[in-house]
C-alpha cells in the first residue's frame, strides 16, 4: 500500500521560509520521480516542482528561484524548501509519485499560509 505523508506546513509572514517533507512508503522510492503540487482555495491543483530519480529538477515559473526540491533516498523522503514566500503561495501542498501507476495516490497534504 502506497502511503505519502506530508509535513512541515504552517503560517508564515511574506518573505519567510518553510521546509516541507514528504515521507513515502510502499514503493521503491529511489527509482521514481517525485513531485510537489499545491491547491489554493477555489483553484485547480497545480504542479510546483518535480525531481527525477537522477535528481534532475523542474519548477513552475511562479516558484523558480525561490523553491528547491530535493530527495533523500535513504529516508524515502522528498523535500520542498520554500524561500521568499508570497501570499500567492498560500495553498495545501501535496507530494506525489510522478508515475502513471500511482496517479490515484495522494497524501493528506500540508497547509501553507502566507499572510502578514
Amino acid at each position: 500500500q502506497v502511503q505519502l505523508v506530508e509535513s512541515g506546513g504552517g503560517a508564515v509572514q511574506p518573505g519567510g521560509s518553510l521546509r516541507l517533507s514528504c515521507a513515502a512508503s510502499g514503493i521503491i522510492f529511489r527509482i521514481y520521480a517525485m513531485g510537489w503540487y499545491r491547491q489554493a482555495p477555489g483553484k485547480q491543483r497545480e504542479l510546483v516542482a518535480t525531481i527525477t530519480s537522477g535528481r534532475s529538477t523542474n519548477y513552475a515559473d511562479s516558484v523558480k528561484g525561490r523553491f528547491t526540491i530535493s530527495r533523500d533516498n535513504a529516508k524515502n523522503t522528498v523535500y520542498l524548501q520554500m524561500n521568499s514566500l508570497k501570499p500567492d503561495d498560500t495553498a495545501v501542498y501535496y507530494c506525489k509519485v510522478d508515475h502513471f501507476k500511482f496517479s490515484d495516490y495522494w497524501g493528506q497534504g500540508t497547509q501553507v499560509t502566507v499572510s502578514s
